[in-house]
């Protein structure tokens, strides 16, 4: 098989411009729409300006546009993004980035066309090669802890070096430097600095806090 379309490589370039702001970026599950924007600026506010927010509630596109517009300097994607309509909609929606927790053939080809760039989710070595074949250069590594941690992507440097990664899945303050040290990793997702009891409570302090212990503690 050979491929004819190839992701410019202006999208890789975008990619890193957006994950050297941070090197922990909050994977975000918003449930109730008015949440979106306190939760949000607590999060840039405590030194977090990159921001995931999942695909998985009903209100998350409403999300992105009410973030978008509130919070001009954050980088906003959208993740759980599983099929081209879905990242059409993010389009759509003004999204700075997309992730997918795996990737498919129909992703790839839709990431190339498009202005907005992809970070595919693979697990495995054969899946970052099928990103690579297609031009893709930056992934997601997901589940990160359940599909080897760090150890798993420092023996990808070996055949594919200049691959890298943002691991999420059970990342935790205890094991991210794990893979923050690793050259091949630019950032990672996490859902620790936003607590499902935190948001239920609408504790933007408490969250603003749990950001700069974050923001700080791996600032590198």
């Amino acid at each position: 098989m050979t491929i004819d379309k190839q992701l410019p490589s202006t999208r890789t370039t975008e990619l890193d411009s957006i994950c050297l702001k941070a090197e922990v970026i909050p994977v975000l599950t918003i449930e109730r729409l008015e949440d979106a924007v306190p939760l949000g600026r607590a999060l840039v506010e405590g030194g977090l300006p990159v921001l995931e927010i999942t695909l998985r509630t009903d209100c998350a596109l409403d999300a992105i546009r009410r973030m978008r517009d509130a919070l001009p300097g954050a980088s906003i994607g959208a993740g759980t993004v599983l099929t081209p309509a879905q990242y059409r909609l993010a389009e759509q929606a003004g999204v700075d980035f997309v992730v997918t927790p795996g990737a498919t053939e129909a992703l790839y080809l839709h990431g190339i066309g498009s202005p907005v760039p992809m970070l595919p989710g693979v697990a495995t070595v054969s899946e970052l090669m099928t990103g690579w074949q297609y031009g893709y250069r930056r992934f997601k590594f997901f589940p990160a802890e359940s599909s080897g941690g760090a150890a798993a992507i420092k023996a990808f440097g070996a055949p594919i070096p200049e691959a890298r990664f943002c691991p999420t899945g059970g990342i935790t303050p205890d094991n991210a430097e794990d893979y923050l040290k690793l050259p091949n990793v630019m950032c990672v997702g996490g859902s620790w600095v936003t607590p499902k009891k935190l948001i239920d409570a609408e504790d933007w302090h408490g969250i603003r806090a749990l950001a700069r212990e974050a923001a700080e503690r791996f600032h590198h």
